[in-house]
């Protein structure tokens, strides 16, 4: 079995301590730990969290291998201290039945760079009509737990009052795109005064806030979870405000685009800032802040969304939405909610981990940095400064908005079950 001593680390960003780690398990936390025939890593000034979870990635396979892989988007997520990821189901074919789920599972297995958690589709074919597998999925080896249909909403409110009925049984969770389809027909970006002058379609704030409300409702007369997917205005974080203060059994998600970047940047006509939901304006981007700051939004969550070259390297119009970000996600997080003072690294692990874990219901993973607890770790280097460059990624996909900016911190090491899948920012 395999020792490695972590020497000097500061744990969740408190106090620097020791971390032994014995096979798959940590042993030992503590001051001046004997490294007796353990590999040392000298930590000295390195941030040690949990290994971060992720609700929400598109792994592209099967289907669209020529975006991602399940192993090329698995070394990504540990390049970015991720030891386990939710793998969103609108692949080709989708993920909808046990059989797809359970492919997605045993090559994220395969992989051994990072867990993969397959999601479950909530309609057969994401076509919104027809209740997909569901307690196939979840009996199956892939134990399904989250269900959505991400890219595309659960419009049709019978449908998702039965999902939501028939996840509870299990303690399952409904994830939803909110997006009103009909409020979004030719949209292209944020609806207002930059869309207004650029003659862009606009995307109101209210086709997400609608669904929501609708949703934390249906969920309260249910007695289920609904989980909102990359929540991005305003309005949307005081209705899951409402809901919680209600205690209904309503979380979110943000993700670190939206904690960043504004509609401002869509002057450009970069498709590179093409995503859905769009991104929005100044004062949504603070209120995000301010939300998962205050717990309102649990969790950070990438919605990682690989595409090849010519799907971005096109007209604004034709252009695919979605941007990389396993790799960014925690320089982003560091730089909007630590760097600011809204999260201590402490935060960053409950927004990162801890709870992202709990609402996949994510066994082994979000735990304590403590004695007998998997040693599923990421080892942060908080100082690092270095300047985004996508020909680096391991990720297949080069289409991250962030090419060129210098962001704050890298991950030096992760460690899944206590193997180093990263040594030195470099995959092992």
């Amino acid at each position: 079995m395999t020792k490695i001593l972590v020497r000097g680390a500061r744990v969740l960003g408190g106090a620097a301590r020791d971390v032994l780690i014995d096979g798959e398990t940590i042993a030992e936390v503590g001051a001046g730990l004997d490294a007796g025939d353990a590999t040392v890593i000298e930590a000295d000034g390195l941030v040690l969290l949990p290994g971060l979870v992720d609700l929400h990635t598109h792994l592209r396979e099967p289907g669209r291998e020529d975006s991602e892989t399940v192993l090329t988007g698995t070394k990504a997520a540990a390049i970015g201290g991720f030891t386990a990821v939710h793998a969103m189901a609108n692949t080709f074919p989708v993920a909808d039945t046990a059989g797809v789920v359970e492919q997605v599972w045993r090559l994220g297995r395969e992989s051994g760079y990072c867990d993969v958690q397959p999601i479950g589709a909530v309609t057969v074919g994401l076509a919104g009509k027809q209740l997909a597998e569901l307690g196939a999925m979840h009996d199956s080896a892939a134990g399904v737990r989250v269900f959505s249909d991400d890219g595309k909403c659960v419009d049709d409110a019978v449908i998702m009052r039965r999902a939501l009925e028939y996840v509870k049984a299990f303690d399952g969770v409904v994830a939803q795109h909110a997006q009103e389809p009909r409020l979004t027909e030719g949209a292209q970006m944020n609806e207002g005064v930059v869309s207004a002058e650029l003659g862009l379609g606009g995307w109101p704030a209210v086709a997400e806030e609608s669904i929501i409300a609708r949703d934390v409702l249906l969920a309260a007369h249910v007695g289920s979870r609904v989980h909102i997917c990359h929540l991005s205005t305003a309005g949307s974080v005081e209705l899951v405000r409402w809901a919680k203060s209600k205690g209904w059994n309503v979380t979110a998600e943000v993700t670190p685009h939206h904690l960043l970047l504004t509609d401002e940047l869509v002057r450009s006509y970069n498709p590179v800032y093409k995503v859905n939901p769009p991104l929005r304006t100044e004062a949504d981007v603070l209120a995000l802040r301010e939300a998962l700051a205050d717990g309102t939004i649990d969790c950070v969550a990438t919605d990682h969304a690989p595409h090849p070259h010519e799907d971005k390297d096109c007209e604004w119009a034709a252009a695919a939405m979605g941007m990389v970000g396993l790799e960014t996600a925690l320089s982003v997080v560091q730089q909007t909610m630590v760097d600011t003072g809204l999260l201590d690294w402490a935060g960053v692990a409950d927004r990162m981990s801890f709870r992202p874990a709990r609402i996949g219901r994510l066994e082994g993973h979000g735990r304590p940095v403590s004695a007998g607890e998997p040693a599923n770790l990421t080892l942060v280097d908080p100082a690092y400064r270095g300047v985004v460059d996508p020909a680096g990624f391991a990720s297949r996909s080069r289409n991250t908005p962030y090419e060129g900016r210098e962001l704050p911190g890298r991950v030096t090491h992760t460690f899944l079950r206590g193997r180093a899948t990263v040594v030195d920012g470099n995959l092992a």
